[in-house]
Order: structure tokens, then sequence, then C-alpha cells
């Protein structure tokens, strides 16, 4: 108990001082909003430019979410294979980037909380194909993948690392699969539910479906676009409990039509707080490499708490780890929009925290220069208040709405 208590007062105090740039707000509705618009306009006027990064060069080229919010294990050595949809197709320069640490707290965080290391572990080997499908008899020929030119890599914890660059061709509609047989335990991994095929490939050839699929975290490619566009968020952000391998989500929905000249990169990850990002470790420095990012969080902050903790967070919190989230994004260069919570059905308690954030995200997207996008009203039923029209994980009908509504309101900014 006594190691529990510890590691949760650490990570309050690495909360506090992870982004040494921001200050704490001692926050309170009243206090944020004395900023003057004069103030408030010279924050804007004097937003960073775009700073450098080590994914400079590299955008994604899927749509599927690659953060790691689980932990798996592969004791003996096992091979993972899964299956990505393109958003680009033809031949291009590949490369991928990997980050041995957890991004985000799963549930409440008793084996895997955001910050954990991962596990020492060895790649054996890695390859990549294309296919149409787990079912098809069309596979490409596979090519080797590696790493400083060998085909095998040892791990260390919390090390960050990429692959060696290849050229892969996708064909239009087929997808591109990743294979990679790793040893180790504590792994860290995305756990998806149906958003894409993903399975254990047994001895014997037979593929084991598998939801606890460790891959790269980016699917970088060199390819031009017009904006880089980064979503970072919870569950709803990764796409859960939409139509099983359809890329109906939302993100999916807004990458599908702008076309390939954008990019998407998802980063949503499945019970993830806005006080796991503001964290500020690498998975908050990977949406910082955007152009633009969707700032969506909150919905676990309420429904779950802080990693530690055993109750919903307040607003005051929520609203500083957003502040937090928003200065450390804008101080890269990076244009934010800001989500407010949507409805989850919540119980009367926590639904009164939804509102009283919610109330206040407004005035938090004006006073930082951020825009502000409110899915609230899209997803609420309007004789209800706090209860969804789509479900708390919006269905693909919702997802499509708010995909739209998106690109209606920031059509001109996407093509500034």
């Amino acid at each position: 108990m006594k190691k529990i208590i510890s590691t949760a007062v650490l990570l309050a105090v690495l909360l506090m001082t992870a982004c040494s740039e921001t200050p704490v707000q001692e926050s309170s509705v009243s206090e944020t909003q004395i900023q003057t618009t004069a103030e408030s306009e010279s924050e804007t006027e004097t937003m960073p430019e775009k700073q450098s990064s080590v994914f400079d060069g590299h955008v994604s080229n899927t749509v599927i979410s690659t953060g790691n919010n689980y932990m798996t294990d592969a004791k003996n050595g096992v091979t993972f294979r899964t299956y990505f949809p393109a958003e680009q197709y033809g031949e291009l320069e590949y490369q991928f980037y990997f980050s041995n640490t957890v991004d985000s707290t799963w549930e409440r965080g008793r084996y895997s909380y955001a910050g954990k290391s991962g596990g020492a572990y060895q790649i054996l080997n890695a390859h990549v194909w294309t296919a149409s499908s787990p079912d098809s008899d069309d596979d490409s020929e596979s090519i080797e993948i590696t790493f400083d030119g060998s085909l095998e890599k040892s791990v260390a914890p919390d090390e960050t690392f990429w692959s060696d660059t290849v050229k892969i061709n996708v064909p239009d509609g087929k997808y591109l699969v990743w294979e990679w047989t790793i040893q180790g335990e504590d792994i860290p991994c995305i756990r998806m539910t149906e958003l894409a095929y993903s399975y254990i490939v047994n001895p014997d050839g037979s593929l084991e479906y598998n939801m606890d699929v460790p891959a790269p975290q980016l699917i970088g490619t060199n390819r031009n676009v017009k904006k880089n566009i980064i979503c970072f968020g919870d569950s709803i952000t990764q796409g859960a409990q939409t139509s099983a391998y359809a890329q109906n989500f939302w993100v999916s929905e807004i990458s599908e039509q702008l076309g390939s000249e954008y990019a998407v990169w998802n980063i949503g990850c499945g019970y993830a707080r806005a006080s796991d990002a503001a964290l500020c470790g690498n998975w908050l420095e990977r949406a910082r490499s955007a152009d633009i990012v969707t700032l969506a969080f909150g919905t676990n902050d309420l429904a779950v708490g802080q990693y530690g903790q055993r109750n919903s967070s307040s607003a005051d919190e929520i609203e500083n780890w957003l502040r937090t989230l928003i200065q450390e994004l804008q101080n890269a260069g990076c244009h934010v929009i800001l989500f407010n919570l949507p409805p989850f059905d919540f119980d009367e308690t926590t639904e009164a925290i939804r509102i009283e954030i919610n109330s206040r995200i407004p005035a938090i997207a004006e006073e930082t220069g951020c825009d502000f996008f409110d899915w609230n009203t899209l997803l609420e039923n309007p004789d209800q208040s706090g209860a969804s029209l789509y479900g708390g994980h919006p269905n693909d009908e919702g997802c499509k709405i708010i995909a739209d509504a998106f690109l209606e309101q920031f059509g001109d900014l996407l093509q500034q």
C-alpha cells in the first residue's frame, strides 16, 4: 500500500513540474476571466512559430490510433500482426517510430498508467507487406524492417527509436500489414476492439484475434501535405464502439473527406485523461509536432479521475490541465482547436461537474487564442441535458455528424 501511495504522490509532483514553462493555475473562473481582451489578443499575436521536432519530415499515413495505453507480455516470443488502412496509396518512403513508455492510464491504473516505463524487450524481426484483407490471397512479398541496419534490436525502458527508412507501395484499397516478433515483458501497446484487424500469429500460422496491440507509434511517411492534423484525446477520438473495421469514427471521417493532401494522425487512447496528457511526456511531444491539434479531453477525468485518486476530478483541475496542454502546444507553434465535454450519461453529481467545465471552455478558448468546437450540442439529447443521442462513444451516425460540422466550421482554417 505504501508503494502505491508513494507512486501516486510522485506522479502528482511530476504533474505539477513536468511542463516547466507552464505555470499551474490556482484557478477559479473569476480569476481566469479577469484577463482583458487586449491581453488575449496580445497572446494570440505573439504565438510562437512552428518549432522544429524529431518528427519533421514525417507524417502519419493511417487513421488508426497508435498510442500506448496498456501493456502486454511476450515472454517466450510472440508474433503480432496488424492491418493498417492507408491515408495515401502508392509508393512512399516509410519510417516507423516507437516509444517504450505508456502514454495514458487504463481504468484506474492497476496495471498500466501514464508515464509507466515499458520493460526491456527484444525485437527479433519485423516485416511489412500489403493485402486486401486477412482472408485474401493477394498478399505482396514481405519487406524486412531494419534498425540501424540490423534485423534485431534490444529496446530499453523508456527508449524512443526509429526504424530505418524503407520504400513501400500500398496499392489502392489495400492495407499496410505490420508484423513483428518480440520477446519480453511489460511491452506498451494500445487496446483496440475491432478498430484494426489485429492478431497473434500462432506457431502453426493460424491467426488469433488480439485486442492488445504493440505497434509503432507512427506509421510515418515523407509525403507532402497541406496540413498535418493530430487528434489528441481519449477513446472517443480513438474511435471506440463504431462499426467493426469500417473506419467510421469521426477522425477517419475527417481524413476521408479531406483526402490525401492532408495528414491526420490519430493519437487518441481509450481511458485517457487530461491529467495523463499534462504529464508532458512523449505522447504530448508527438502532439506538439502538428500544424493543427484537436484537443478533446475530460470525460475520463470525470468518469474515473486522476491516476492515484478515487474520485472525479474537479472543474478547476480539468481547467488547469487543459490550460497546460494548450500552452505547451501553442509554445510549439500548434494551432489548437479545443473541444468541450460531450454527453456521457453521467450521474447527477458528475454531470454537474461536466456542466461547470463546459461553461468555462469557451472562455478558456477565447483567452488562450484557441478555436472552440462545441460537439456537446451536436451529441446531446435536446430534451434531456447530459443524455447522449448517439451513445457515450458516438456511433457511426454521430461520428459523421461530428466530422461534417467540424469541416464546415474549420474549412477556411484548413485551407490557409
